[in-house]
């Protein structure tokens, strides 16, 4: 019997993998999402990140309303099997819906976070 790669992970309870998009040139992590077998298997038909919006229960193609798509470079796994990565380019530069570069703009100093990245473009500006 030939198990699928897609068996071989282990999804929780809900059927959905953590995934984190991590930037294939400067190698800073962008964002963290969740999928599911038909986004994973849309990501790796479409060359796209492909994720599964928990809130609206649906497929969501990164990009889609922003423009700013996650072409897709290569997908990882991890040791335990229960965690990806993709390795994306980003186009246009923002992965955050605040209009930064990663959703990862607050970093922990003097025990307050502090912003770390600027905001590129105003969130009104790229959802309309």
């Amino acid at each position: 019997m030939v198990v699928s790669w897609l068996d071989q992970l282990k999804w929780n309870e809900e059927g959905l993998l953590p995934v984190i998009a991590q930037d294939v040139v400067s190698g800073r992590i962008l964002m963290q999402a969740w999928i599911n077998r038909e986004a994973l298997l849309a990501a790796q038909n479409e060359n796209r990140a492909v994720y599964w919006s928990r809130s609206r229960s649906e497929l969501w193609r990164k990009g889609e309303e922003s423009g700013h798509v996650q072409k897709l470079n290569g997908i990882y796994l991890d040791c335990d099997a229960d965690s990806l990565i993709y390795e994306v380019e980003q186009i246009g530069g923002i992965a955050c819906h605040t209009g930064r570069i990663s959703c990862f703009y607050r970093k922990l100093e003097n025990n307050a976070w502090q912003e770390i990245d600027s905001i590129i473009k105003e969130p009104k500006e790229i959802y309309k």
